[in-house]
């Protein structure tokens, strides 16, 4: 499923996440990364801008509000949302457990 669609100048960063994990980033439609995570995981990838290379990277995570992501373009923050906790992540496994749990164990 799509999860965001930015426009960084010229180029078109599009990052979809299932929810089994697989993560991908597309630059103008083209597959730039994947990668598996459950947690978050980092995309390095390049978009090119008058004709040069430029590095950017895409961060993911967890946090209780759902999946959040960074974008840099050449280290310099373009996106930056809340941190990614691992401890959000914990809790709601362990909720899901819980509720698992009761609803099993009936």
């Amino acid at each position: 499923m799509k999860y965001t669609t930015i426009h960084l100048d010229e180029n078109k960063i599009e990052f979809f996440n299932t929810l089994l994990g697989k993560e991908t980033v597309k630059v103008n439609g083209k597959i730039v990364s994947e990668k598996s995570s459950i947690t978050g995981t980092e995309h390095n990838f390049v978009i090119n801008e008058n004709g040069n290379e430029i590095p950017c990277k895409l961060t993911t995570g967890f946090s209780m509000n759902g999946v959040v992501f960074n974008l840099y373009k050449n280290e310099k923050p373009i996106i930056e949302m809340p941190k990614s906790s691992k401890l959000a992540f914990i809790f709601l496994v362990i909720i899901g457990i819980i509720v698992g749990y009761a609803i099993i164990g009936k």
